[in-house]
């Protein structure tokens, strides 16, 4: 279960699900928060090459280094697959599973202010160690929302970079499958949003 207030919370992307496949465990962490209308996700990164080649927001976003949020706001079944490279370009669709995914349209995606400290233009592969953060300020309007206060929602964080030379997939809740897979919403931990209310 993880707490989101408007005070910022760090929490690791540690969990190593595939070991055996996949043993490669970059230290990668996240910082949320929100004020209501908005919620404030700020990945941070190390790892030992970093890949920025997807050109364009709906791009095949998880071949770089990518970082990810998996987000279930209702209990519809429906849940947003929110994929971000290390250079802002986004991918948002949502669904009931991998399979017959819808993508958001390209007015939600540019409502989603980004910060990258590696800058917004595709590099291809730099083979070396490389820290990184993103940030990205997101609208409730974008998960359907007026606002996230009060919300208890569901979601996992997750680390991946299906073509960096040694891939690897984390994830902040554990998911017990035999091969990586992200699109495992049974998997998904408890999200509980301050309602922000004072004395």
């Amino acid at each position: 279960m993880l707490k989101i207030s408007c005070e910022p919370r760090r929490e690791r992307i540690g969990c190593l699900n595939w070991p055996e496949m996949f043993p490669y465990s970059p230290d990668a962490a996240f910082e949320v928060r929100h004020t209501g209308d908005m919620l404030y996700l700020r990945f941070i990164v190390e790892e030992a090459a970093v890949r920025a080649c997807c050109e364009a927001d709906g791009g095949r976003a998880w071949e770089d280094s990518c970082v990810e949020f998996f987000f279930a706001p209702r209990a519809d079944g429906l849940y947003y697959n929110l994929e971000c490279t290390c250079t802002g370009r986004i991918l948002l669709c949502r669904g009931a599973g991998r399979h017959g995914r819808e993508a958001l349209p390209q007015e939600a995606l540019r409502a989603i202010r980004r910060r990258c400290t590696l800058g917004d233009a595709p590099f291809g592969l730099r083979e070396k160690p490389t820290c990184w953060e993103v940030a990205l300020d997101i609208p409730a309007s974008t998960f359907g929302l007026e606002t996230f206060a009060g919300l208890q929602a569901r979601g996992n964080f997750y680390k991946c970079g299906d073509l960096l030379p040694v891939p690897h997939y984390l994830s902040w809740a554990p998911i017990d499958t035999p091969k990586p897979d992200f699109h495992r919403p049974e998997y998904f931990d408890t999200l509980i949003f301050d309602s922000l209310i004072t004395e």
